[in-house]
């Protein structure tokens, strides 16, 4: 019986898959087959790839139990996501980057979301008490973010979509925030704007700081008045009530900034229905990161961070911070990408 009838009939029936039966299929040694699902480099690249086929199509499932049981590891990252995200597809497109990046590896991802509004402690108590996970994604971290505390005191893998202002160093991947900030600022300057606003949520953010404060410092330097308008909390009907009002008021801003694309969409809809042509009455430059909103508005420019390679580049400094590299060299920044689409 040739090896792929075996592995189809081994497949096919309730027989539990085991190591043992990954071994009888490829002719491979018990020994040979553990280190190549372990990840063994030392292994040649055609060895690896026939024990992995014949574990893909025996369908088998590693025993994690038995994993943490011999190594001490168990064979997952966890990536705890903040749940009341107002960017469109961020989750998504996060999950599929990390998804991505760790195909071919032994790991596997456990995702926890939260929807308190404010940073938990308790899901990163609980992963560092039961060692449900061998290092940890987090997002939306505070300049003083207690789980980043937590996990730097307990020397626990752990990196972080979002800097900090603690002074022992961690690792992390952020979107580079006050440059995206500038990029706006010297558009709408560029294009005449003397009078413009930021529409920014959630104040709690390292995000938050870093951007209104280039913002500020970029507007000053074009000699242009800049206002700020904090929308964290308001729901899509509050938010097109603010652009309605704008609409109406009679010293309104010349050109707007919005961090969000949810914002961006309710505030785009009340100023249009007060009579506002955007781009011309109203310049608006908003961060993209999702192909959503350049269908709607294909004449409004938009700065765009790429949440997918986010993801990969988050995934690839957890994996390396859990082998043991030094954090200084996991601190990396996703640079703005511009789409100017008017004149």
């Amino acid at each position: 019986m040739s090896s792929k009838t075996t592995t189809k009939t081994m497949a096919s029936g309730n027989r539990r898959v085991t190591l043992k039966t990954i071994a009888e299929v490829t002719g491979l040694s018990l020994s040979t087959v553990s280190l190549s699902l372990r990840g063994g480099t030392t292994l040649k690249q055609e060895t690896r790839d026939k024990v992995n086929e014949a574990a893909k199509a025996l369908g088998y499932v590693p025993d994690r139990a038995g994993v943490r049981l011999r190594t001490g590891k168990t064979n997952v990252i966890a990536l705890v996501l903040d749940g009341s995200e107002d960017s469109i597809d961020f989750a998504r497109n996060m999950i599929q980057g990390i998804g991505h990046a760790i195909k071919g590896t032994r790991y596997h991802l456990s995702v926890i979301p939260e929807f308190e509004g404010q940073s938990s402690t308790e899901t990163i108590d609980y992963i560092l008490s039961n060692r449900t996970a061998d290092g940890v994604i987090i997002t939306h971290t505070g300049p003083r973010d207690p789980r980043v505390q937590m996990m730097i005191d307990s020397d626990f893998p752990f990196v972080s979509h979002g800097r900090t202002e603690f002074y022992t160093p961690h690792a992390y991947h952020d979107f580079h925030s006050e440059e995206f900030a500038a990029l706006a600022v010297k558009r709408l300057a560029g294009k005449g704007c003397r009078d413009i606003m930021l529409v920014i949520g959630d104040d709690s953010t390292t995000n938050y700081h870093n951007i209104v404060t280039s913002y500020r410092k970029e507007a000053a330097r074009a000699g242009i008045e800049a206002r700020l308008f904090e929308g964290a909390g308001l729901s899509p009907a509050e938010m097109r009530k603010v652009g309605l009002d704008l609409a109406a008021a009679p010293n309104r801003p010349d050109g707007i900034i919005c961090d969000s694309e949810m914002r961006t969409i309710a505030l785009v809809g009340g100023l249009t229905e007060g009579g506002v042509r955007i781009g011309r009455e109203v310049q608006l430059i908003y961060k993209q990161t999702s192909g959503i909103l350049p269908t709607l508005f294909p004449e409004m420019d938009s700065i765009r961070e790429d949440v997918f390679a986010a993801g990969g580049a988050l995934t690839r400094l957890l994996l390396r911070r859990i082998e043991g590299a030094a954090v200084e060299d996991l601190q990396t920044l996703d640079e703005p990408q511009p789409h100017w689409r008017s004149d």
